[in-house]
């Protein structure tokens, strides 16, 4: 076979192997892009004035996308909400709620984890977050170290599911689709995983009270009024907050980016009434956004060179042809695509495994055809777009490059071990399986609200 035809292959092995050098994941892409145009040049499959196109769609991409400006915002809410002690109020007013319940402080994480994901989509902020608030208390308390640590993985994990999702903007954009269509479809699938931790977790607890002691009844406000106050001031913003953000655009008042706006400037004044709005707190949650902004952009700048040279290279004929090929159906290419991006999981990021095969998955996507299992004569690109949004939580939770299970062991006590922290993981990643087969078998968890609400 001639060499030229390999050259998509030995890009995505130089990448693969690239990536576990420990250099950041933006020059990586954007290097082995370039270092393979000219590769290509040399095979003359490639010309230098391609070069010139990566700017331009660098600019169309990226630069002058209105829907990506909301990734900015929703960074920055997610941020100050943070840090303006939004999540400090929430747990506790949680705790005290469900203190007679089994796992109480277990399910007040996940609850907490599913609300701060409606309003955040920054994954390693929540675990943080959520390992420094809830962590040290499960110890005192005595819980099962393996249960702790997977309650708060799993559910810091939610926000990149839950809308408003960054992963689903960043999908919605690639894939030519409306993002209020796939935050509609993420809702059901989103609350079916953040109720199978609840299920589970209680169900464990319940039979097995050794692994979640119960908190003393002494805590928390001591009448009525206190406790309806308490919930007033910690409950009631963060909900307002989301249906102002989320009922914004599902009503139609609002683009993403617009209701990303709003989530900002609510974000801002949640830490006004909390008092914790000052220079030196907008100064962090500005850099820190900064920050994160420029890594998902730079490797966004890295992945549309990358996957330039790799079309001009004939890489999408090849993995298109591959896989039509290989004569599995439209089922067995839906699992085999599930399949794959479950491995990847174990290896990248998802921001690098939506980049980098979700433009090779779209054409194939819209090929397939599974008849009468959809309802409601839909397109089947949001329900497999929320089928890949699904599988890509496990990527934050299967070692060994789980972020998620790093972000936590860098800010977990000593004495809590990597092995512990395994251990807890595995089954909420079951748990992530369960319901990714859910909505599989069940289209409509994903495809019933866009068809009541948007049809």
């Amino acid at each position: 076979m001639d060499l030229v035809y390999l050259l998509p292959a030995f890009m995505f092995l130089a990448l693969a192997a690239l990536l576990f050098s420990g250099f950041p994941v933006a020059w990586v892409l954007g290097g082995v892009g370039i270092g393979f145009g000219f590769i290509g040049m040399y095979y003359d499959v490639f010309e230098f004035i391609y070069f010139f196109n990566v700017i331009s769609r660098i600019w169309g991409t990226a630069a002058e996308n209105l829907i990506l400006v909301a990734v900015p915002m929703f960074i920055f809410m997610g941020t100050m909400l943070e840090r303006s002690g939004v999540a400090n109020d929430l747990l506790h007013c949680l705790q005290v709620l469900l203190r007679r319940t089994p796992g109480g402080l277990a399910l007040s994480v996940t609850i907490m984890g599913t609300i701060m994901a409606a309003t955040t989509g920054i994954i390693g902020a929540s675990v943080v977050m959520m390992t420094l608030l809830a962590l040290p208390v499960m110890m005192e308390r005595g819980y099962h170290v393996p249960l702790a640590t997977g309650t708060i993985a799993a559910s810091g994990t939610l926000g990149i599911l839950i809308p408003p999702s960054i992963m689903l903007v960043i999908m919605a954009d690639l894939l030519s689709i409306s993002v209020g269509t796939l935050f509609l479809a993420a809702i059901f699938p989103g609350l079916l995983l953040a109720g199978l931790y609840l299920v589970y977790i209680y169900a464990r607890t319940y039979f097995n009270p050794g692994l979640a002691p119960p908190l003393p009844d002494s805590m928390g406000p001591e009448s009525r009024y206190e406790l309806w106050i308490m919930v007033g001031r910690s409950f009631i913003p963060p909900i307002l907050l989301i249906v102002f953000v989320l009922g914004s655009i599902f009503a139609g008042w609002a683009t993403p980016t617009e209701a990303a706006g709003v989530g900002a400037l609510g974000a801002l004044l949640l830490a006004v009434m909390n008092r914790k709005l000052n220079y030196r707190v907008l100064k962090d949650v500005l850099i820190r956004s900064a920050l994160t902004i420029g890594m998902i952009f730079g490797i966004f700048l890295g992945a549309t060179c990358f996957s330039y040279v790799y079309r001009v290279l004939g890489g999408d004929d090849v993995v298109h042809n591959l896989i039509m090929n290989i004569g599995l159906g439209d089922w067995g290419l839906l699992f085999l695509m599930m399949g794959m991006v479950f491995v990847l999981g174990f290896f990248f990021d998802w921001i690098e495994i939506t980049l980098i095969v979700l433009p090779l998955f779209s054409p194939i996507m819209r090929a397939m055809d599974f008849g009468t299992h959809i309802p409601y004569s839909m397109d089947i690109v949001p329900w497999i777009t929320i089928l890949l949004a699904v599988n890509l939580q496990t990527s934050f939770l299967t070692p060994p490059f789980g972020f998620a299970l790093f972000y936590m062991k860098g800010v977990a006590p000593p004495q809590v071990k990597m092995q512990q922290i395994y251990r807890g993981i595995i089954p909420f990643v079951t748990l992530q399986l369960i319901g990714l087969g859910f909505v599989i078998g069940f289209p409509q968890l994903a495809l019933w609200l866009p068809h009541s609400l948007l049809d």
